[in-house]
């Protein structure tokens, strides 16, 4: 907790010579009743990264009135700088563009017949999009030293590179992409101009980067089509791993040994386990897989009263309709399948709709088989995390449009995220899985879901951007 009156943070002496900029940054305030600050901090790829440089500085947006407050007290955190940009601005640029219009883009998300429609709205929003980037790009290349290393993250930043560019072409700007990148043909559903902009804005970097070959391919493909190519930005893959070290001692805390014994009861003495863990965002597709799960009880119905659904679905974007909708249809289908098969001492599916950390690592040791079937995904940590944790082995239902899939496809049980028979029918080969194959496959899987865990994803890109 920090005060009204703590110390200010030091003034920016342009010296840092690594800067990572991001929406979301490394800590969060909440201001309290009594005019208190409470600082939370978070953890990561990034923030274990950069721990390992020096002359470091992160550049992030104050996302609430915590945040706010405490950049206008001057309240703060060494290495850390945050943006006190304008909230309608912000919610514009974060809401109105990245999270309703970016996103909808590279996961393919659109219902094309009545969506999307860029008006005068839309451009409006854009304007903001680009005030929001600018604001990075000018507190970049005022922080920065001469020659410092500049890394670029996700789709809220699109414009940074190109902007920082010009403000500063000293310095080694990469740019990365945590989602997937869209294929040309859905792509150019953007304006001309649009998505001209956004992509010179990712090429003003000296190297993009993605989670994937086949996101890097797509990239690729949209600037070849409408610019005739990437110029002088390099293209590069990094596919983020699983912190193995921090998840198996994490997983074994005390208060995970507490979720535990509370899912045990509700699952029930000698049943199996499909877990699933995601976000409620469109694009993890959890209605389908609860669909699928139906289906499996309707097509095997041994498995009624042998079998627990335990789906953790943590609301998101809840400040949009669509997902607001999207997370009330999925306790509507939970309850409807409780409704139709449950018995006095069997609850099909077992679901939380509370982020809850602890509870999910006891769930990921506790599953048998592991569900992952995004739509479309950059990456899918679930993925890789359940089988570094399980305390059994676990079989693992990969949907093809994952990105974890290029690493873990072979030990999958891999599925057309849009075919529930299909899904269901994985689902069973999974729960029917020999207990000797379901081990080799879970060792095999572990040790490709943790080939590049967190801080060497973020060393390696480091060290490419400094390469000539």
């Amino acid at each position: 907790m920090v005060s009204e009156h703590a110390a200010p943070a030091p003034a920016p002496a342009s010296t840092a010579q690594v800067l990572v900029a991001s929406n979301r940054g490394p800590v969060s305030y909440t201001l309290g009743e009594d005019g208190t600050l409470d600082a939370k901090r978070g953890g990561g790829g990034l923030v274990s990264g950069l721990s390992a440089v020096d002359d470091k500085l992160w550049v992030c947006a104050a996302l609430g009135d915590g945040d706010r407050e405490a950049v206008r007290r001057g309240v703060g955190e060494a290495g850390v700088r945050m943006l006190d940009i304008d909230a309608e601005v912000h919610a514009d640029a974060y809401n109105g563009i990245a999270n309703s219009v970016l996103w909808f883009v590279h996961h393919l998300l659109y219902q094309t017949p009545v969506e999307p429609v860029f008006d005068a709205e839309f451009r409006r929003q854009w304007a903001s999009y680009e005030t929001y980037n600018r604001a990075f790009a000018e507190a970049l290349a005022e922080e920065a030293g001469p020659g410092a290393s500049v890394l670029v993250q996700d789709y809220h930043l699109a414009l940074v590179p190109g902007m920082l560019r010009e403000l500063r072409p000293d310095l080694r700007i990469g740019h990365f992409s945590h989602t997937p990148w869209a294929p040309v043909d859905y792509f150019r559903l953007l304006p001309d101009d649009i998505a001209e902009q956004l992509l010179r804005g990712i090429l003003g970097a000296d190297r993009a980067a993605f989670l994937t070959r086949r996101w890097a391919d797509a990239f690729i493909g949209c600037c070849t089509e409408i610019l005739g190519g990437t110029g002088r930005t390099r293209i590069g893959v990094h596919g983020l791993g699983a912190d193995a070290d921090f998840l198996r001692r994490r997983s074994h805390e005390a208060d995970v040994d507490e979720r535990m014994a509370a899912l045990r009861e509700q699952v029930g003495e000698g049943r199996k386990t499909i877990v699933r863990v995601d976000r409620t965002e469109l694009s993890k597709n959890i209605v389908r897989g609860l669909h699928a799960y139906r289906a499996l009880l309707d097509a095997h119905p041994e498995w009624r009263e042998r079998v627990v659904h335990i789906a953790f679905a943590y609301p998101s974007r809840q400040d949009l309709a669509v997902y607001r909708d999207y997370t009330a249809a999925v306790q509507t289908l939970a309850t409807e399948i409780n409704g139709a098969y449950g018995t006095e001492s069997w609850t099909p599916v077992v679901l939380h709709v509370k982020d809850d950390f602890a509870r999910s690592l006891a769930a990921y040791r506790l599953a048998d088989v592991a569900l992952v079937n995004p739509i479309r995904d950059g990456m899918n940590l679930v993925a890789k995390e359940v089988p570094v944790v399980s305390d059994r082995g676990c079989a693992l239902v990969l949907s093809r449009e994952a990105g974890a899939y290029e690493e873990l496809g072979e030990d999958a049980i891999v599925v057309n995220p849009y075919d529930v028979t299909g899904t269901a029918e994985a689902l069973h080969e999974a729960l029917t899985m020999s207990g000797d194959e379901r081990s080799g496959r879970t060792k095999r899987l572990a040790e490709a879901a943790t080939a590049l865990p967190p801080q060497q994803w973020f060393l390696d890109q480091l060290e490419a951007l400094r390469q000539e």
